[in-house]
């Protein structure tokens, strides 16, 4: 994420969740005089990261900061290796693994060497760009605002998106009249009946036939860059719009980018590099680490993990959280506001097995 980028969820929907009174985003900001305000202040990137490594260090104090390089089955669980070479065995195991493994790389542009086409999450610091023709591709948060970083930084910036226009966030309004509150509820996903009934009940989700469960989760909040953002784009940053990108080629240490207008006509554009900001999809095979028969022994749904109401995949005791889980419980679990109902169903599940295990 850009240093200055700020966050597109509200502060009140930011919260990271522990048991009891847990440890808010208002609390932290308390702590640090820092000012805070639930509906329509935008939250730092770098205070969030503040809050979430003070939130660690208040909750989780003895983390091992290591990468797991591999994961198998063993007699009676799991046996990890981190990249120092530690073991470590464990009855169940659960992978919170976030984004990481998840870049949605589009096969157009998957056989370009990684001189020449990255994906949005490679970024952090653009300060190299400085000077380059750089295309980034995409119409959602990551790419207006990695497109405005690329920009401060003195890139050359062009946007390409299929989409025919830039759809900002409103700014929100603070206070609502009541009708409008009951037309239009508000939840840690933003306004309206969708977005509130898939915030608070996940299972009713999961209930949801298949093919619905996996289209809601494609189109539910598509992308969408935050308010904050509107006037540091427009007028700053071309954005070529209404483009389906075709085919891109390397040549001559560049890229060439083949799209066709909606129109029907084509276009060739040239950049020294191009980025995809292009989302995130959880797909079982992504997770290098882990060991080739325990991956195959994965039962999955259009290549997502197929779990139980527990967030148990097929292999007992193994489970996933966070966007792994959003194609079973829905858009809540591609934001950190579906920690809370991960961390609860999921401790409850384990502390039951574990009761049942020291009789």
């Amino acid at each position: 994420m850009p240093a200055a980028m700020v966050l597109k969820s509200e502060a009140f929907s930011s919260d990271l969740y522990a048991p009891g009174k847990g440890y808010t985003l208002a609390e932290f900001c308390r702590e640090h005089s820092l000012h805070y305000e639930p509906i329509g202040l935008p939250v730092p990137r770098s205070v969030f990261a503040d809050y979430g490594r003070a939130f660690q260090r208040r909750f989780v104090p003895h983390l091992i900061e290591e990468h797991v390089t591999h994961l198998e089955r063993a007699a009676t669980g799991f046996h990890a290796t981190t990249e120092s070479g530690r073991s470590i065995l464990a009855r169940r195991v659960v992978l919170a693994v976030g984004l990481h493994p998840f870049p949605n790389i589009p096969p157009v542009m998957a056989h370009l060497p990684t001189e020449l086409a990255s994906h949005s999450f490679d970024y952090g610091d653009v300060s190299h760009f400085r000077g380059r023709r750089v295309m980034v591709w995409g119409a959602g948060a990551s790419a207006i605002n990695l497109a405005i970083d690329l920009k401060n930084h003195g890139a050359e910036i062009e946007l390409v998106a299929r989409a025919q226009r830039i759809v900002f966030h409103d700014p929100p309004v603070k206070q609502r009249p009541l009708l409008e509150r009951v037309r239009n509820p508000r939840s840690t996903l933003g306004l309206g009946w969708r977005s509130w009934l898939v915030a608070e009940l996940p299972l009713l989700f999961r209930a949801l036939p298949l093919r619905l469960r996996h289209r809601v989760v494609a189109r539910h909040l598509g992308p969408a860059p935050n308010w904050t953002t509107r006037v540091e784009f427009e007028g700053r940053i071309p954005a070529h719009l209404g483009l389906d990108v075709q085919s891109m080629m390397e040549k001559d240490a560049a890229v060439e980018v083949r799209c066709r207008q909606t129109t029907g006509a084509d276009r060739l554009l040239r950049f020294d590099h191009v980025i995809a900001a292009t989302g995130f999809a959880p797909r079982t095979n992504r997770l290098r680490f882990l060991e080739a028969s325990l991956m195959e022994s994965i039962a999955t749904e259009f290549g997502s993990p197929r779990l139980d109401a527990h967030f148990q995949c097929s292999v007992p005791g193994l489970y996933m959280i966070g966007l792994a889980a959003a194609n079973h419980f829905g858009p809540l679990f591609r934001f950190a506001c579906g920690a809370r109902f991960a961390a609860r169903r999921l401790s409850a599940h384990l502390a039951r097995h574990a009761k049942r295990n020291s009789r």
